[in-house]
């Protein structure tokens, strides 16, 4: 007897209330270290700032994601090749941020990201959204859709403050609306071994939650700093830095826990 393989596309959000601490950066370079692993990736840019959009070379002035989810155009229609081979990209502009608002008041408002993003699921092995820096509809319409939450955190006390909402915020919505979806790691970013407070933080952290600590900590790294303003992944820009071997190692760390 023969079987037919479906591919069905994991889906995995990156997502701190807080800003600044390495989303956007980790969505663009675990897309493209996936994608250079042989997978067939897309990423979403759900933030009205754009950054992923920007960090990847797409073209903010034509449909995005806030077309898709308002029913303008299909999912489809809307995906930006990138310099990546494998890696494509569902831009964003500032129109999504009054999805919040426009979305108030409809009909089952938590599923309209789910329902937007169904025509994808075959198409790829990993899709990948960057999310605002809140807890607003746009995000939790996010968590609906997603399988798994990557949660990056820079090493430093505030940003550990935030972590327990967030983890009662996803076990929320795995109880009352989505029952796949999974923690698969807290990813420490911007982290500096010297630093006695940043060995302090990723200690404390990995004493409560020591299964979800990914092993990889991505470090302060100039190289991965400048690559979004050109417009490219890390392995695009410089390949060999410390930034673009701590990535790598990442994404091993979420093939290993995904698959």
């Amino acid at each position: 007897m023969a079987y037919i393989y479906i591919m069905s596309a994991k889906k995995i959000i990156f997502l701190n209330q807080k800003g600044g601490v390495g989303k956007t950066t980790s969505v663009v370079n675990l897309g493209a270290a996936l994608a250079l692993n042989g997978k067939k990736v897309l990423v979403i840019d759900f933030d009205a700032q754009g950054n992923l959009s920007s960090s990847l070379s797409a073209d903010k002035g034509v449909s995005g994601i806030y077309e898709v989810i308002s029913k303008q155009v299909l999912a489809s229609e809307v995906c930006q090749k990138t310099c990546i081979n494998n890696l494509e990209i569902i831009p964003a502009n500032i129109d999504i941020a009054g999805l919040n608002i426009e979305l108030v008041n409809v009909e089952d408002r938590n599923f309209k990201v789910k329902e937007a993003l169904a025509i994808l699921e075959d198409k790829y092995d990993y899709i990948i959204g960057d999310c605002p820096p809140s807890l607003a509809l746009v995000t939790v319409n996010t968590l609906v859709w997603a399988n798994y939450v990557i949660i990056p955190m820079q090493c430093e006390y505030l940003a550990m403050e935030g972590l327990n909402l967030l983890i009662r915020t996803v076990v929320s919505i795995k109880r009352s609306l989505n029952k796949n979806l999974e923690i698969i790691g807290i990813l420490f970013t911007m982290f500096s071994k010297r630093n006695k407070l940043a060995n302090e933080v990723v200690e404390d952290v990995s004493q409560y939650f020591d299964s979800l600590v990914f092993e990889t900590k991505i470090p302060r790294n100039v190289r991965l700093s400048e690559a979004p303003s050109h417009g490219l992944p890390i392995f695009a820009y410089d390949n060999n830095c410390l930034g673009a071997k701590a990535y790598k190692n990442f994404a091993q760390e979420v093939l290993d826990r995904v698959e």
